[in-house]
């Protein structure tokens, strides 16, 4: 297709988790036309959570998904315009930049990167085989499958936390598996010795195999690293939260500049190496991965695009 024939849009936002969603609603408030390409879930990890608790304006918090649905109604009722398709590749060309969605192409003035973060995966035999089957990186969508049985979670950070407090609605016991020492928030920290009853935390083990017996997911093999023993947790399901990965390969040749993470680099203006392109929310280097101040960067973000657009007009 000819550069004249694809569609030109204002603004092309990549991804629709909470920063893209709030710098929808800032660019469609001012006529900026607008529209989303998520590949994934309409708010990203958000929708996923199952509470939170320290979003503001919510004094008795409020459900991830419940978050994201208001937000994305806010931005679809100002204009944006959310579609369903996975960005493979970004270019600029001439005075816009074109983007490849599934297989077709289409042109923008602006774009904006916001594409969050993954699951991290453990890498150990047994966890892509038995992916949903047994192996989980989701406790809202998931956990409901294991009541009454017993669970493994993986993780010593906040979300690993949270997420096993949260899993105890459902198993009868749960084992958290922590690679070194516990990392949580002094809060989170108090909470789980609270539900000790319920929730066994064993420190400095690492995890060797997803352990399963006639294709049926059975516990995992861990590695004690103190002493050296390996042995078997025993579990009907393994749920993992060990952390994040940046979803930034499609910008590989793009001229984007990335950090050693594969972060997106901006300047104070949450603008990227190249011409046009800017970055907001949990993929941006040097964010704080929460969704408050995922938020804060979707409206900064619409202003320095509004910026930038009124310059090139």
């Amino acid at each position: 297709m000819k550069n004249d024939e694809m569609p030109l849009h204002d603004v092309v936002i990549i991804g629709a988790g909470p920063a893209a969603l709030a710098a929808a609603i800032y660019t469609t408030r001012e006529e900026i036309e607008t529209v989303l390409y998520e590949k994934g879930i309409v708010g990203g990890l958000a929708a996923t959570t199952d509470w939170i608790d320290n979003y503001p304006g919510y004094m008795k918090g409020i459900e991830g998904l419940r978050l994201a649905d208001e937000l994305r109604g806010q931005a679809e009722r100002f204009g944006a315009k959310i579609e369903f398709g996975e960005v493979k590749k970004l270019e600029r060309d001439g005075d816009s930049l074109k983007l490849l969605v599934d297989e077709s192409e289409v042109r923008a003035r602006a774009v904006l990167i916001a594409t969050g973060s993954n699951y991290r995966k453990l890498g150990v035999p047994g966890e892509e085989e038995y992916y949903a089957r047994g192996v989980h990186y989701c406790a809202t969508c998931d956990g409901a499958f294991y009541a009454g049985k017993r669970i493994i979670v993986v993780g010593g950070g906040n979300s690993g936390v949270q997420e096993a407090m949260f899993l105890t609605r459902f198993a009868t016991h749960i084992d958290l598996l922590v690679r070194s020492e516990l990392r949580a928030s002094e809060v989170l920290q108090r909470k789980l010795e609270a539900m000790k009853d319920k929730i066994t935390v064993h420190t400095n083990v690492t995890v060797e195999e997803i352990v399963a017996t006639d294709n049926v997911v059975v516990g995992a093999r861990v590695h004690d690293k103190l002493t050296g023993d390996e042995r078997v947790v025993e579990a009907d399901g393994v749920f993992v939260f060990i952390g994040l990965l940046p979803n930034t390969t499609f910008l590989e040749g793009s001229g984007v500049e990335l950090d050693e993470v594969g972060l997106v680099k901006s300047d104070a203006n949450l603008h990227t190496s190249l011409s046009g392109v800017f970055v907001a929310g949990d993929v941006r280097s040097h964010a704080t991965m929460q969704i408050a101040s995922a938020v804060g960067d979707g409206a900064t973000v619409a202003l320095k695009i509004r910026e930038y657009l009124e310059k090139q007009a």
